[in-house]
Formats: C-alpha cells, structure tokens, sequence
C-alpha cells in the first residue's frame, strides 16, 4: 500500500513546516519552548490543511514524550480516561485531540485534571474560534496559538518541494506548464494540494507528464466536487439547495447536499440554513418541522462527518416533503413594518401590571379580562394599542394544518378575522 504523498510530504522538524514563520522562526516563542524542552498545552486554531497535526506531532517528538492521538468525531469520555491511566504510569505524555470543537462541554472537563496537574500536555486541533468553542476552564489551561492560511507563495513552495524530494514524483518527472488550477482548488489547504498533484500526476502512465490548468480541471472534474467554500459557488449552491428544498424536490436536494458535503461544508453552516428554513418556508404548515431542524443541528454538531450525512439527509428529505407556508416569515415582517411606521405606541391600560397602589389608582390592570375564566379559556378583548385597534398582521397560509388554524380564529374572534 502507497502511502499518500500528502502524508509523505509531512514535515518531520519545526523549520520544515511552510507557511508559518510567526511560529516557526528562530527566536519565536514556539521555537524557544523547542529549544528549552518546555511544552505548554496548546490550542492549535486554524484552517484545514495549514500543518496543525503536523506541528503536534513535531512537538511531541522534541518533547521526547510518548504521543497519542484522538479525533474528537469518534472519541468519548472513556478514550481521554484510557489515554490519562497510560500517561499516569508512563509519568506523563503529548495528548493531540484534532477538531477538539467538537467535544461536548463533560468531554472537555475530563481533561481538565490531568491538563492542570501535568500528567498530560494536551494539544487541540479547531478550525473554530476557540473562544466561542473550548470551555473557559480549559482555555485558560492552554496557550492558544494561530496557524495562519497558507498563501500562494507558501503552497508553489510545497509543490516544487514535492518534485525535487519525493522519490515517487522524481521518477514520474512531471512538468509544470501552469499551477493556477492547482492552487485555486486547493484553497490553501497543503493537504488538498498533495492529493490532487497526486491525482493528476497517477492520471497517466506517461513519464515527463505535462501538468497545465486544463489536465488539472479534468481530473478534479472526475475525482472530486468543485465547491469553493469561499466563492460565488458556495452561495449558487446553497441557493439551489434551499430553493429545491422550499420547491418540494427531495432529489434536487439531495443533490446539491451531497455537493456540499463531498466540498467539505461545515455541517454547521448547512444545519442552521435548514432551522431557518423550516420557519421561513414551512412554519406552522407542519410545526414538526422547525423541531426536526432543530434535532438534526443538535444532532450534525455532536457527531460530525462522516456520519451526520445520514442526519442531514433524514432532515433534507422530511423539509423537501412538507407542505409549505411562509405565512409566518411575512407575518412578522408585516408587524415590523408596523411598529417602524407607528413608533412606540402606549401599552393600553388594561394590559398593565400593576404592582404599586399608584399604578392600580390609575387604571393599570382594570378591565382585563383573565382568558381562563370564560368558556373554552377565550374572551374577545383588544391586545393592540388604541391606534392599531383591530389590525389583523398574521393571514393563514392555504395548507391543511394552516386551515385548522384559520378556523379556529374564525370561531374565536367573531369581529376582528373575517378571511
């Protein structure tokens, strides 16, 4: 079996790792902790691709400790306690814990001990602000240090790096025509940059193959989904994706999930745009709706890819199938252009508290009529300002349960909703 060339391309001391100089620079903090055998517990915060693991496992080996390593999409409670028992009786030992955002909050207190007392040095991998992420506890534990996007200089370096020590290029001799490709879809990931010079470069049988934009696109048509996360594709598809959705075509939505999941999308980004989407398209249409959107966020964060697809996909294909309503979503921008127009109207009296002699002299209170003393927990009474007396802001959707709604006001305000 082949080792991957990005794994073959992996630095193996400090100054090898491109693109971070900040870090890696004689005479940096990092590089003087190196030098003087000291190795804080650390929050390595950056983007994919950029060397956090490799940098841990730099560390670990100048630290000269035993090393382990955890993922926090498929590791417990119980795997941090395993790794804590070995470190107890080895006297200590480099835990690295990649995507440690996605450890719930009892997870990352089960480091907490052992971080404090020495028995681990903990090195977290995120792509996400710690600050919002990681406990407070634990952040305050751990140095926090930032690993910069690559650049395009940084990543034409890791390329002609590649061609002149990796034994398996040097014998293919690929050539260099043009590179734009290359680094555009890489996206200042190193990682996506090995894989696809790989891919391009095992296209062909050919030694001396010539390596220009136009063989690049064709092999990443093939191999991989072209989505720039950062890019005007990224808000064509997410358009096509709700628009499907809202459209009730569970297989156009599917599609264009599964475009964004092989682009590697933040399960994140994609759960929230499915919450607000179960309020703004499907509302009270099916009022499950909103509840299921709000599981599967829960649901994509904890577990992560590549399993939360299966959640994303149960979510996407239940949305797709729902009736539809936007009644709400024009609801609430109708009464917010209401109260724009008409400013701050006074509350009327007999919907005041009053928790003070004065207030209740006044009239704070008098009048209102307590709903759960009259037939079926309802009396007519007005709730608007004096001014919008009778306004009617919310109209029914036309849907079956929407219906069900419409009628029971229709019985309930005899005056106020003739629809």
């Amino acid at each position: 079996m082949q080792i991957p060339l990005a794994e073959r391309m992996r630095p193996s001391v400090l100054e090898d790792l491109i693109g971070q100089p900040h870090l890696t620079a004689s005479g940096s903090l990092l590089s003087q902790a190196v030098k003087g055998g000291f190795l804080p517990s650390l929050i390595l915060w950056g983007p994919p691709g950029v060397g956090k693991t490799t940098l841990a496992m730099i560390l670990a080996k100048t630290a000269g400790s035993s090393f382990y390593q955890l993922s926090a999409i498929s590791s417990g409670v119980k795997d941090i306690r395993e790794v804590i028992d070995r470190a107890n009786k080895e006297q200590g030992a480099v835990l690295f814990i990649d995507e440690i955002h996605r450890f719930n909050k009892s997870q990352q207190d089960a480091l907490l001990g052992a971080v404090e007392k020495g028995v681990i040095r903990l090195i977290g991998a995120t792509t996400e602000n710690p600050s919002f992420e990681i406990n407070s506890a634990l952040l305050s534990r751990c140095q926090v240090l930032l690993l910069r996007s690559l650049e395009q200089e940084d990543l034409l370096n890791l390329l002609n790096k590649a061609l002149t020590e990796d034994a398996w290029l040097k014998e293919r001799q690929p050539v260099f025509k043009e590179t734009e490709a290359l680094i555009r879809l890489s996206g200042g990931d190193a990682r996506k940059l090995m894989n696809l010079l790989e891919m391009v470069v095992a296209s062909s049988d050919e030694k001396g193959i010539e390596i220009n934009n136009e063989r690049v696109m064709a092999v990443a048509q093939r191999k991989m989904a072209l989505y720039d996360k950062s890019g005007e594709q990224h808000y064509d598809i997410i358009s096509a994706f709700i628009k499907s959705i809202r459209g009730s075509d569970p297989n156009a939505a599917l599609y264009w999930l599964a475009r964004m999941i092989e682009g590697g999308e933040d399960v994140s980004f994609i759960a929230r745009r499915l919450i607000i989407l179960a309020s703004e398209d499907i509302g009270n249409a099916n009022p499950n709706a909103l509840l299921l959107a709000t599981s599967a966020f829960d649901a994509v964060n904890r577990i992560g890819y590549p399993e939360a697809r299966i959640i994303l996909s149960q979510c996407v294909v239940y949305l797709a199938s729902c009736p539809k309503s936007n009644a709400s979503y024009l609801a609430i921008d109708e009464a917010l252009a209401v109260v724009k127009k008409t400013g701050d109207l006074p509350v009327p009296l007999h919907l005041r508290n009053a928790p003070t002699r004065l207030m209740n002299e006044i009239g704070y209170g008098k009048a209102y009529q307590y709903a759960h003393n009259h037939p079926e927990n309802f009396i007519e009474q007005e709730y608007l300002p004096e001014s919008i007396s009778g306004m009617v802001i919310y109209h029914p959707g036309n849907n079956r349960k929407e219906d069900e709604i419409r009628q029971f006001l229709k019985e309930r305000w005899k005056t106020k909703y003739k629809f």
